[in-house]
């Protein structure tokens, strides 16, 4: 009896203070709308959209267009992935605006170029631009407004706008690798050695190909309304001209000039997907994510296996909560790295069998509760959905090929932290009407090399692929496919209503993320602004999604605020611990108060994340 009121003792001072104390940003009250992105000027431009009377979608499209011009963490020439949920279907719809690999890209050919994955930069590391087409199609088919009214905030910041001290801090980190490639130079660095060639913040910073890219856009939807197009019809004559026209010639022969591989009929024959999503139920609650082209299932695998625990009688970031979320989201995250792929391509990913809920609590049984499992791998799906394994071959060796040589790492070096946390920034918006839309676009970050005299940076996504089948077999680069991504909206559904809309940056700690935000809400009663700031985990023991795909095992990030207890007894449990002051994301948020008939944001105090409601 003592012993159980000592640790509900230890769980109270660990869960109260993170749920009672004030948050550094407000809540965003809302009756009519609400915008958040990654930066206030982008927000401000999906508040203009709707003070336009568009709605949520139009919002989305502008704030997308006008990340993208910003170079927040991603370009016009990446890629797009979204969530809507539509009022009129009560029906949550997939986006999948992810850009393929291009012809002649083959295991064959980087391994020629002596390289064990794909490069990180540069224009072999480009996968065809999804993110125009994501936009476009977006208003096109779900949208009010015309794309000229969208692009207007876009082109008003092409034209010049002050520039902001991430973008510039991100500039002068890599001028070297911009040096390389002229189109990006002479954008990215528009002064004298002498005088410091990159923008300094609140400069001006003027993109004139780029502007002139959106005017053409702009036009041909013009051109094809005067014509007697429809609004639609119009949107998708300016959406040819990027894929097939006089921008995709330049596109084209800016990549190839560059020593890129795409080429026309690359671009000509990609198309996106509008697709159902997948979901898996928490307790009386539906969870929504893309599928395994990206990360998004594994939150729902790690969702599986906690319903079968009393998450909350253990304590909010107490030392066996911590332990357990590790252990999970490394089992899961091992089923990311050995199962998930492009589902349009063979082989098919057992998702039926990674989503059941008999397997997740088989996998539950796997826990170590004394000690991190360091050889956490895939576990076999197959079972589960009636089939059999056809790559276990694989699986006998994967967890000796993985460690590579980290365990003679001493820390995490700069380089993997870089690589881990790479590219993406996150938009959210909700309208009166129920619109509702979760969006994590991504790729063409800086160091972006530029697409001639397009003014677009081209993704970086390539890298994201693997060359050899034995690490994962549904993974494996070829022409026409999209690589496995770490993007990942995310939405849900209480009783046939929207309950939560939330997305996050941050490559491979996306859904490690959610997943803590999500159960900070449901599991532990925090309100959507304490949820987004409070202090979360992050395991680097999966393989990373970037650069040489490393792993970390045994290292966790934890807040500052762990206290003194909770440190040794996760070291005891073997685990090499480091400290950040913000450890959320940071995560972007609404919540649905259907009592009051209102919306709640939430913008994390991780960076530049902001929000509008009205």
């Amino acid at each position: 009896m003592y012993k159980s009121i000592i640790a509900l003792s230890l769980a109270l001072c660990i869960y109260l203070p993170a749920q009672g104390q004030r948050t550094e940003k407000p809540i965003l009250h809302g009756k009519h709308w609400v915008a958040i992105t990654g930066k206030p000027l982008a927000a401000t431009a999906g508040s203009a959209i709707f003070h336009k009377g568009g709605n949520a979608v139009d919002a989305s499209c502008a704030m997308l267009a006008a990340t993208c011009t910003m170079w927040d963490v991603l370009s016009w020439g990446g890629e797009t992935q979204a969530l809507i949920y539509n009022p009129h279907t009560k029906k949550v719809i997939g986006i999948n605006a992810l850009g393929a690999a291009p012809s002649g890209a083959t295991p064959e050919f980087f391994k020629k170029i002596g390289l064990s994955y794909p490069p990180e930069y540069g224009p072999l590391a480009a996968v065809t631009p999804g993110t125009p087409a994501g936009l476009m199609t977006m208003l096109a088919e779900y949208g009010t407004l015309s794309l000229h009214e969208v692009l207007a905030p876009a082109m008003q910041m092409a034209e010049g706008y002050p520039i902001e001290a991430d973008a510039v801090r991100r500039i002068n980190a890599n001028a070297e690798k911009i040096k390389k490639w002229p189109y990006s130079g002479k954008i990215f660095l528009p002064h004298s050695e002498q005088e410091g060639p990159a923008p300094k913040q609140g400069e001006i910073f003027v993109q004139k190909d780029l502007l002139k890219t959106l005017q053409k856009l702009v036009k041909t939807e013009s051109d094809a309304l005067k014509a007697g197009k429809s609004r639609k019809e119009a949107i998708y004559a300016a959406m040819e001209r990027f894929y097939k026209g006089d921008i995709a010639e330049e596109f084209v022969r800016g990549c190839q000039e560059q020593g890129g591989l795409i080429t026309m009929e690359d671009l000509a024959n990609w198309k996106l997907h509008i697709e159902e999503p997948v979901m898996s139920k928490y307790k009386d609650i539906e969870v929504y994510k893309l599928t395994s082209w990206v990360q998004g299932p594994v939150m729902l695998q790690a969702l599986n296996m906690l319903e079968n625990f009393d998450l909350k009688s253990m304590g909010y970031n107490s030392a066996r909560y911590i332990h357990l979320l590790y252990q999970v989201m490394n089992m899961a995250f091992a089923d990311r790295d050995f199962y998930y792929g492009d589902p349009y391509f063979p082989p098919e990913e057992p998702i039926e069998g990674l989503l059941s809920k008999e397997y997740a609590k088989e996998r539950t049984k796997e826990i170590n509760w004394e000690k991190n499992d360091t050889q956490a791998g895939p576990g076999d799906p197959y079972p589960f959905q009636g089939g059999k394994n056809p790559f276990l071959h694989f699986l006998e060796k994967w967890n000796k090929t993985t460690l590579l040589e980290n365990d003679r790492q001493k820390a995490l070096d700069q380089q993997f932290r870089e690589d881990f946390y790479a590219g993406t920034t996150s938009i959210q918006a909700a309208d009166k009407d129920g619109w509702v839309v979760s969006i994590t676009p991504s790729g063409g970050w800086i160091p972006a090399c530029v697409a001639g005299n397009t003014g677009v940076g081209m993704s970086q996504r390539l890298q994201s692929f693997v060359l050899e089948e034995s690490e994962n077999p549904y993974n494996v680069i070829a022409p026409g496919k999209r690589p496995r991504a770490t993007l990942t909206p995310a939405m849900a559904i209480k009783e046939g209503k929207p309950y939560l809309s939330f997305a996050v940056q941050g490559g491979d700690s996306q859904d490690q993320n959610l997943l803590q935000f999500f159960l900070n809400m449901v599991e532990f009663g925090m309100n959507v602004q304490e949820a987004v700031e409070a202090a979360n985990i992050n395991s680097f023991q999966m393989r990373g999604s970037f650069g040489k795909h490393e792993t970390r095992p045994g290292f966790i990030q934890l807040h500052d605020s762990t206290p003194p207890w909770t440190r040794k007894a996760l070291q005891q449990m073997g685990y090499k611990m480091e400290f950040k002051t913000h450890t959320s994301g940071p995560i972007n948020a609404i919540f649905f108060d259907w009592k009051n008939g209102s919306f709640w944001g939430g913008a994390s105090n991780f960076g530049d994340d902001y929000g509008i409601a009205w």
